[in-house]
Order: C-alpha cells, then sequence, then structure tokens
C-alpha cells in the first residue's frame, strides 16, 4: 500500500499578509518549510474575488518551489487561463461563495455549471494536468465527477469534521469510506480534506486506497504557537502512524 500523502493549504499565509496589505508573510517561504517539513503538496485556492491567494503568488510558487502545486479553483471561465499559464499538477474544482470563513460542502454540480466543467476538466487533462472534483461523500455527486471525466474525487470531510460526540462522528465517518469504495469501483483517485485536524485526520488516512488527505487552517492556527515546522511534522506523523 502507497503512503497516503499530505497536502497543506497555505490560504491563510495570504490571508494574514493581506489583512496588512503587506509583503509578509511570504507564501514561497511558507511552501518551502511546509515541503521540507514533510508535506508532500503545496495547496492554494485561487479565488475570483482574490481574497487571499494572488496571481503573482502562484507565479512565484510554481518558479521558485520546487513540488507538487495544486491549484483549487472554481469552474468559470476566467480561471481556464490563469492554470494554463501557471500549469499546476493538479486541479480541483471546489465551490466559491463570497461570505465564506470556513471549509464548505462539495461542489454542487448542476446544468448551470455542468458544461464549463466538464470543458475546463477536458482542456486540463489534455495539458496534462490532474483534474478533480470536491464532492460531498453522497453516490451520484460522484458518479457525476466520473461522467464529466475528472481524475480524481476529494471527499468532503466537513461534516465529519463537525460533528460532535463518538456516535455521530462515526457515522459521518462511515459514509466517507462508503463513498471511498464507490470512487474506487469508479477508477478514480481518492482524496480527501475539509476541516481535518490533528485530532480527526487519522481516521480519514487510514481509509483503503486513500492517495491524499488535506489540511490548512489547522496547521497554520498550531504554527502560531509551535512554528511552521513543527505543525507540519506532526501532522504529517500522525498520517504516518
Amino acid at each position: 500500500m502507497k503512503p497516503v500523502r499530505l497536502g497543506i493549504n497555505i490560504d491563510h499565509i495570504a490571508t494574514l499578509r493581506e489583512a496588512r496589505h503587506s509583503q509578509n508573510p511570504d507564501t514561497v517561504e511558507a511552501a518551502r518549510i511546509i515541503l521540507a517539513s514533510g508535506a508532500d503538496t503545496i495547496i492554494m485556492h485561487y479565488r475570483a474575488d482574490k481574497k487571499h491567494i494572488q496571481f503573482s503568488d502562484l507565479e512565484r510558487v510554481r518558479r521558485e518551489v520546487p513540488g507538487q502545486l495544486h491549484l483549487e479553483i472554481a469552474p468559470i471561465p476566467e480561471m481556464e487561463n490563469a492554470v494554463l499559464s501557471i500549469m499546476p499538477d493538479s486541479v480541483c474544482f471546489v465551490p466559491e461563495k463570497k461570505e465564506e470563513r470556513s471549509a464548505c460542502g462539495g461542489l454542487l454540480l448542476c446544468k448551470n455549471n455542468m458544461a464549463q466543467t466538464e470543458k475546463m476538466i477536458k482542456m486540463f487533462s489534455e495539458a496534462g494536468i490532474e483534474t478533480g472534483i470536491y464532492c460531498d461523500p453522497v453516490p451520484q455527486a460522484l458518479r457525476d465527477a466520473h461522467n464529466l471525466g475528472a481524475d480524481t474525487v476529494n471527499l468532503s470531510a466537513v461534516n465529519y469534521s463537525l460533528s460532535r460526540g463518538k456516535k455521530n462522528q462515526a457515522a459521518e465517518l462511515e459514509k466517507i469510506q462508503l463513498a471511498s469504495y464507490l470512487v474506487k469501483e469508479l477508477k478514480m483517485n481518492i482524496e480527501a480534506g475539509g476541516g481535518l485536524s490533528y485530532y480527526n485526520i487519522e481516521p480519514i488516512a487510514a481509509i483503503p486506497d486513500m492517495a491524499c488527505v488535506n489540511a490548512g487552517f489547522s496547521v497554520i492556527s498550531r504554527a502560531i504557537f509551535s512554528g511552521l515546522k513543527e505543525a507540519v511534522s506532526e501532522l504529517k506523523a500522525i498520517i504516518e502512524a
């Protein structure tokens, strides 16, 4: 069995920088430390409203940091040229709401975005970029992702992460486990993320055939007290246990 990869989202490094419209903290420096501390992939959500990550962040991290770069984007036309200009290793289509402040559920695929999502998946795949969709752990969403041609499903762990009490958490974990079986049957890669932390990531990483687990806010929060290197190393040790 291949070891589970760890992706770290650095959006909130940029959030802190944008609070003062400064040059620090620097996303490039953060990406270098994160990869040197055991993470496998740098994740950046390039939003249409440019709330945190800027295009210049994408350019610099891609140019100056050797390693896997994963972009999260909404399936909208203005992202096409941005992605093809940066040429990340992988892209995941995610929902985007103007007022969102925390991780949200999976992308709702409907008649308003199906054609555009399928178009972008084909475009990026032809360019050699792995494509994925952030999905709620429900069968129809997973089948839609497969039918649109996605390589990967990133299972939303938001409800699992927000659940309280052992029974409720176990029920949400079971939904993700069952969803992972269907993803495997559909011959797509399995990833998961959304609110994952030091206290709940281990059962998700232990799901058979899980390729990658992604975290962000919990790591940046802990780094305030322990430092970024220690925060990443600690999470990596948990998923490898």
